[in-house]
């Protein structure tokens, strides 16, 4: 899934990407409100961590925005202002979570993937259909019981299309969940992603809707 991390400090900001990344997670980074805002006019993102403390305002000035514009994406406050009204403040102002720094990387890509279940309606952490089982913490895929060799791109594409079985994702949705700004993207990328799938998992899997994208059956027992 991609994320958006709105971080004035480029250390700190490089090392929440990679960590991240290492977590299954895309990560883009901005270091400004200005930034940020264009970020998410043009970009689409699962959800946000943002700093409450920037050099052009303040964090909790843009969740309100965005809460006010009607922008339900998921919004995680991440800053050194830790006490407990100020807690309070961040998620009575909207934000869906608040971790203070320091903090381990590991809680924080956990309150990540707690977030964006939530925002999904889903409990349970582990994403079960067709015999498929899909951990996002442990980024492990099984089928059938058996435990599968996935790439972290191959998990990704798995993860995002039974997420939402019979849901059409567009080769350009695809991408955006796999690559970040940054990131050169070959034009055939998702089509060898695919191609590597069906055959760990079998053709019928993931159907081809032509002119749309890919996606799994919504009913389990429906590949055939």
């Amino acid at each position: 899934m991609r994320l958006l991390i709105v971080e004035d400090d480029p250390v700190l900001s490089e090392g929440l990407a990679i960590g991240l990344g290492m977590s299954g997670f895309t990560a883009d980074t901005v270091g400004s409100l200005e930034d940020a805002r264009a970020a998410l006019k043009h970009s689409e993102f699962a959800g946000v961590v943002l700093d409450i403390m920037l050099p052009d305002g303040m964090g909790t000035d843009l969740l309100a925005e965005m809460r006010t514009q009607g922008n339900m994406l998921p919004v995680l406050l991440l800053t050194a202002r830790d006490q407990v009204r100020d807690r309070v403040a961040g998620l009575d102002g909207g934000a869906d979570d608040y971790l203070g720094k320091p903090f381990d990387l590991n809680e924080l890509a956990a309150r990540i993937r707690a977030m964006l279940r939530r925002q999904g309606g889903r409990a349970n952490p582990v994403l079960r259909w067709n015999g498929l089982e899909l951990d996002p913490a442990a980024m492990t895929a099984s089928q059938n019981g058996t435990l599968l060799r996935l790439s972290r791109r191959e998990f990704a594409i798995l993860h995002a299309l039974i997420e939402h079985p019979g849901r059409i994702l567009s080769r350009v949705q695809l991408e955006e969940r796999l690559y970040g700004w940054q990131e050169d993207v070959e034009s055939n990328t998702v089509e060898v992603h695919v191609h590597h799938l069906r055959a760990k998992l079998g053709r019928a899997v993931i159907q081809t809707v032509r002119g749309l994208g890919y996606c799994v059956p919504a009913r389990e027992g429906a590949q055939d």
